[in-house]
């Protein structure tokens, strides 16, 4: 379908709608409508069953009590959208962007069609990766979807049904969760602060290693000495190699009160499970650091300079790290003593994460999670992906030139051709 016979059947809706004469209700199952824009139209009560809505431009539409049952609209702009009591059973939203959508009592519980047509009800709904900062999903039917590594920011789910999702890495920061039904679902390293926990301690859920008011840990403005003044020790122990000044460790902090480190030069800190989330760290100096099991989600390290430092369980869900050099460093000088120091992303979390241009030479990703991360034109050289989550990585122009990959176990995804 082009999209001038898609504006001419969307005419013909909106005057049905309108009790005009001429008009007619569209119907659209089992369409493929990829690329395709509804952006700004009335879509109410229109049955777009079965559905294929990739990569469209559905921003500020109204779906209000349309059937988009079993449709996938991965990677579409769904940004203001109202989906107030639309049936959204079995959908596919992944990586979408929602932020501001409006899906109120809207039906987001499993659904699908089996390989022989029948209804299917096996399949639940995904929005894994989506955007759904804002949104509202007041007295939405959820149970068992799938929210992992998601943007929920801010996002009012009151009196939703949740029990058994998955929220697991999803950043709920500033939730409105009043009266969720939150049993057996898995919060587990769920972004939960400014949320009212009250309640979810009793359920049957998984919180374990989610991030709350209680235990982000102490603020970086209660350090006992100015920061300022504890960068400038750490530099003259760097620059003395270790004869003046002290080491400069901030593991634990919550280093989000600064909102910005970025261009600052910290090589050589510490910061083991520091929270850097949503930060920006752009051109940010750390090399040679240990930043093991640190949270990096959602900051912007792009042209980060990070060579030879570890982040061993470190997470950067979301995380912008275009053009960041992540080479090994090199020590020594004296024939027979040099020695190479490559990062070390051992068992880190790097989904969504956006590596366009990273130089990752020798890196060690052993049983790290890059699924869905885009690695297009990156330096992956010599690089250990051994027991690597490797699902829908992005790959594209990517130098994998002595890069340990095993066979048959990564899902590399390669972009559509413009």
């Amino acid at each position: 379908m082009t999209q001038s016979q898609l504006d001419a059947m969307v005419d013909l809706h909106a005057r049905f709608l309108e009790g005009r004469l001429g008009g007619s209700r569209a119907t659209l199952k089992n369409t493929d409508l990829s690329g395709l824009s509804f952006a700004g139209r009335d879509m109410r009560q229109v049955d777009f069953t079965g559905c294929i809505m990739r990569c469209m431009d559905l921003s500020k539409a109204n779906f209000s009590e349309a059937t988009l049952y079993a449709c996938d609209l991965s990677d579409s702009n769904l940004a203001d959208c109202n989906f107030t009591r639309a049936d959204l059973r079995g959908a596919r939203i992944e990586s979408a962007n929602l932020e501001g959508a409006n899906l109120d009592k809207a039906d987001l519980r499993a659904g699908g069609f089996e390989s022989n047509g029948l209804y299917d009800t096996a399949r639940h709904v995904n929005f894994r990766g989506a955007n759904l900062s804002g949104a509202k999903l007041r007295g939405s039917m959820a149970s068992k979807a799938d929210f992992s590594d998601a943007i929920m920011s801010g996002i009012n789910m009151s009196d939703a049904d949740l029990r058994g999702a998955r929220l697991d890495g999803a950043d709920m920061s500033g939730a409105e969760i009043a009266g969720v039904k939150f049993e057996g679902a898995n919060m587990k390293a769920t972004i939960m602060t400014g949320v009212d926990m009250s309640g979810i301690s009793e359920l049957d859920c998984d919180v374990s290693q989610a991030i709350t008011d209680q235990n982000i840990g102490t603020s970086i403005k209660d350090l006992d000495e100015p920061l300022p003044k504890k960068i400038q020790s750490h530099r003259n122990w760097v620059a003395s190699v270790g004869k003046e000044g002290a080491q400069l460790d901030l593991s634990g902090y919550d280093m989000r009160p600064l909102d910005t480190l970025k261009n600052e030069k910290l090589t050589a800190i510490r910061a083991v499970k520091a929270r850097f989330f949503g930060m920006n760290l752009y051109r940010v100096e750390m090399q040679s650091a240990n930043l093991n099991e640190a949270d990096f989600r959602r900051c912007d390290m792009e042209e980060a300079d990070l060579r030879g430092s570890s982040f061993k369980g470190a997470r950067f869900n979301h995380a912008n790290l275009r053009g960041a050099n992540f080479e090994p460093l090199m020590f020594g000088g004296g024939e027979g003593t040099t020695r190479f120091s490559p990062c070390n992303f051992e068992g880190a979390f790097l989904t969504y994460a956006n590596l366009p241009g990273a130089r990752l030479r020798m890196a060690n990703f052993r049983n790290a999670d890059l699924s869905f991360a885009n690695l297009t034109g990156a330096d992956l050289r010599d690089a250990d992906f051994t027991g690597a989550n490797m699902e829908g990585v992005v790959l594209d122009e990517a130098n994998t030139e002595g890069a340990i990959l095993e066979t048959g176990k990564p899902v590399f995804q390669l972009k559509a051709d413009e």
